[in-house]
């Protein structure tokens, strides 16, 4: 930074501040995962900005997965990883180290290295205080395995009251015949449905990829904003496919729940987020509702 002028500095600052306005005491999801989370310098980045984010007065929630963790942790313990349509089987020992994994190092250390920033962050995972309640998926055989049927975000609003933020892994509380037990949910479906039940102004997805591209081979054909009826538009073509189709499956879910805007943006670009709420060009692909 020492190369750049101060004129240059002001101009930024400045250029952040009707962005930084508008979204003072409004909610704003993040969904931590990919790269960002295993490449230090990312790492860094990511916090520095969340923090940012709750210093200029934005309700700040951070939601995260795991998945190359639980996948070292398996390997450890020499137990094999299975997945079925995308999502990963979890018998009873793979649940206990998802729990162990995600609820104890993973949410922890984020946890700590927000604090160790100078930032205000509390960790937690769906069960406690009933944050999400959920119910086994029957339809595939994925073990403990949950659909969310509820989220109480009464916890989660006086941790925010109280400048705080909630960093949340995707454990759940088992309802019905799974009454209390712990249940593996997919980090973006959390992230979109806490998101709904907050009312929040944006759910940013952060990801491996630059956001939705029209061509898959060309990085330069990212796609800025997209509508929803557009979204189904390209899903037919079979321009969105693969791992985007249940990314923007959650970007949609999280419209529907009445968040105003969703985002998919490259996690592996530092301080992606901060580029995505407080520019005019934004860095990854915005999702809206139809006009």
């Amino acid at each position: 930074m020492s190369h750049i002028g101060n004129e240059t500095r002001a101009a930024i600052l400045i250029h952040a501040l009707p962005y930084i306005q508008l979204f003072q005491n409004k909610t704003v999801v993040v969904k931590y995962g990919g790269n960002a989370m295993l490449n230090d310098e990312l790492k860094k980045a990511v916090i520095d900005d969340v923090i940012l984010m709750a210093c200029v007065g934005i309700r700040t929630v951070l939601v995260h997965g795991g998945g190359p963790e639980i996948e070292l942790m398996l390997k450890k313990t020499g137990k094999e990883s299975r997945f079925v349509n995308g999502l990963r089987y979890t018998d009873e020992e793979t649940m206990d180290i998802v729990q162990m994994v995600l609820c104890g190092k993973v949410n922890k250390e984020i946890t700590a290295l927000i604090q160790k920033k100078g930032g205000n962050a509390i960790g937690l995972c769906g069960i406690d205080g009933g944050i999400l309640k959920a119910s086994r998926i029957k339809e595939d055989d994925l073990g403990f395995v949950g659909s969310i049927n509820n989220v109480d975000i009464s916890i989660l609003n006086s941790i925010l009251d109280s400048r705080f933020v909630p960093v949340i892994s995707s454990v759940a509380y088992g309802t019905g015949e799974d009454e209390g037990k712990a249940l593996n949910i997919n980090a973006d479906i959390a992230a979109a449905k806490i998101a709904a039940a907050l009312g929040a102004e944006k759910l940013v997805l952060m990801t491996d990829v630059r956001g939705i591209l029209r061509d898959m081979q060309d990085e330069n054909s990212l796609i800025k904003t997209i509508s929803k009826s557009q979204l189904d538009a390209l899903k037919k073509e079979g321009v969105i496919t693969k791992g985007m189709i249940p990314k923007t499956d959650c970007c949609m879910m999280a419209l529907d729940g009445g968040v105003k805007k969703t985002h998919i943006i490259d996690g592996r670009l530092p301080h992606a987020l901060l580029i995505e709420l407080f520019t005019d060009e934004g860095i990854g692909t915005e999702i809206v509702g139809n006009a």
